[in-house]
């Protein structure tokens, strides 16, 4: 088994239960791989945004057992030192693991952002929490105007929402 399949089913595991959650990152994964392949990401750059991509959201958990609140700062707060103990586990060298942090770290913050993986990490999980909140078109457009950036990322988004 490849390590990012261990990694899949490790976050299965934590959120054991929890089919939302669950539903949530394989969705955010799957558009991160899509967009990350059709921007031409290299191999090395793939596998980090892919793991970010299953575990962005992990500290929601930890987040909600200390302060009964997942709010997307406490996630970024939380999320790293779960994250980081994971892919230790795991066997990620530590490079990959910082730089997963990071991103995991930023994933709800939408201004500095400063490398292509992370773009399309908040790209991806933008167009699942819109279908997931039932967005308005006007949250859409604003989306697209705001928060987009990647060609791939804006094509995708238009053709999910027909925007």
């Amino acid at each position: 088994m490849i390590k990012l399949d261990s990694l899949a089913l490790e976050m299965t595991r934590f959120y054991s239960g929890d089919p939302a959650r669950i539903q949530h990152f394989m969705k955010v994964h799957a558009y991160s791989a899509l967009i990350g392949r059709l921007e031409g990401l290299g191999e090395r750059e793939m596998l980090v945004l892919e793991c970010a991509a299953y575990t962005h959201d992990i500290g929601i958990k930890p987040a909600e057992e200390k302060y009964n609140s997942c709010s997307g700062k406490l996630q970024e707060l939380e999320g790293p030192p779960v994250a980081r103990e994971m892919l230790t586990q795991l066997g990620f060298d530590g490079e990959l693991t910082e730089r997963v942090c990071a991103m995991i770290a930023h994933h709800h913050t939408y201004t500095g952002i400063d490398t292509r993986e992370l773009q399309i990490l908040i790209e991806a999980d933008f167009i699942v929490n819109l279908y997931e909140g039932k967005s308005s078109r006007e949250a859409i457009a604003d989306a697209i105007d705001n928060i987009f950036k990647t060609e791939s990322g804006i094509a995708l988004i238009r053709s999910v929402f027909g925007n």
